[in-house]
C-alpha cells in the first residue's frame, strides 16, 4: 500500500490516504485494536505517512519547476488552520461515524477518479487572499477529517481556477506538506495517552504501521512524479478508481 501510495501521490498530487485509511482500518480490526478509535488511528497514522510522501513528491516535481509557490503561499495559512479544527472534529466524532463519512468520501473519490481526467473546465482565475484562505480552510477541514493530503480536492479546485493541469498537481503535492504537519500533530495531542491505543503508539499515530509505509511510499513518489511527466493518466486513474471502490465496499461490509 505504501508503495501504491507514493505512486499515486507523485502521479496524482494525491496523498494517498484514500488507498491507506481503508488498509489501516482493516489491518487493525484483524489485530483486535480497540473499536472506538479504530478510525481515529487509521486517520492519524495515514496523515502521518503523508508528510514524508509530500516531502518526495513535491521535490520530485520542484525539480521540474512545477510547483506554483505563490499560490502555495496564499493558500497555507487556510491549510494550516482548517487541519488542525478537522483533527479536533475528529476526535469527538464516534469512530464508527468517521468510517462511515470515509465510505461515502471514497465512492465520491472512485467516480471523480474514474471520469479519467484531472481538468475540470476552467471558468475562473484564482480568488484573492480572503478566497485562498477559505479554499485553503475548506480543504484543511476535509483532509483531516480523511486522512487525505487533499490532492482530490485542491487539483480540481485549482484547475477550475485555470491553472494548468500539470501545475496543478505539483503544487497539490506541496500542499499536502502543511496538510499532513498540522493534521498529524492534531492527532498526536488529540490521542496522546489514550490507553485504548496499541503498543508504539504516539497519539493516534501507530508507529509500526507509519514506518512500513513510510519506507515504501517515499521511495515511489518520485517514480509517480516522473510517470506525470510523460504518460497519459487515463488508464492508472479508472483502474485507481476500482481499487478505492472495491476498498469501499470492504468497509461498507464491515460497518454492517
Amino acid at each position: 500500500m505504501g508503495a501504491l501510495a507514493g505512486t499515486m501521490a507523485g502521479l496524482l498530487g494525491i496523498g494517498g490516504g484514500a488507498l491507506i485509511v481503508p488498509v489501516l482500518v482493516i489491518v487493525f480490526e484483524m489485530q483486535g485494536v480497540d473499536r472506538s478509535i479504530i478510525m481515529q488511528a487509521a486517520l492519524g497514522t495515514s496523515l502521518a505517512t503523508i508528510v514524508f510522501t509530500a516531502i518526495s513528491s513535491m521535490l520530485a516535481h520542484q525539480r521540474r519547476g512545477a510547483v506554483n509557490w505563490a499560490i502555495f503561499r496564499k493558500i497555507a495559512p487556510g491549510i494550516v488552520a482548517g487541519s488542525l479544527a478537522g483533527a479536533a472534529v475528529a476526535d469527538v466524532l464516534a469512530s464508527r461515524t468517521l468510517q462511515i463519512m470515509f465510505v461515502v468520501f471514497m465512492f465520491a473519490v472512485a467516480a471523480q477518479f474514474a471520469r479519467g481526467t484531472t481538468a475540470t473546465a476552467a471558468h475562473r482565475r484564482l480568488p484573492g487572499g480572503i478566497g485562498m484562505s477559505v479554499a485553503g480552510a475548506v480543504i484543511g477541514v476535509a483532509s483531516a477529517l480523511f486522512g487525505i493530503g487533499g490532492g482530490s480536492l485542491s487539483v480540481p479546485f485549482m484547475t477550475w481556477c485555470s491553472v494548468p493541469v500539470r501545475q496543478a498537481i505539483a503544487t497539490s503535492a506541496a500542499i499536502g506538506l502543511p496538510i499532513a504537519v498540522a493534521s498529524t500533530a492534531g492527532y498526536v495531542v488529540a490521542g496522546f495517552g489514550d490507553p485504548r491505543l496499541p503498543p508504539w503508539s504516539v497519539g493516534y499515530v501507530v508507529l509500526p504501521a507509519f514506518v512500513g509505509i513510510v519506507a515504501a511510499s517515499t521511495l515511489a513518489a518520485p517514480f509517480g512524479a516522473r510517470l506525470a511527466h510523460r504518460l497519459s493518466e487515463t488508464v492508472l486513474r479508472r483502474i485507481f478508481a476500482a481499487f478505492v471502490a472495491i476498498l469501499g465496499v470492504r468497509m461498507l461490509w464491515g460497518l454492517l
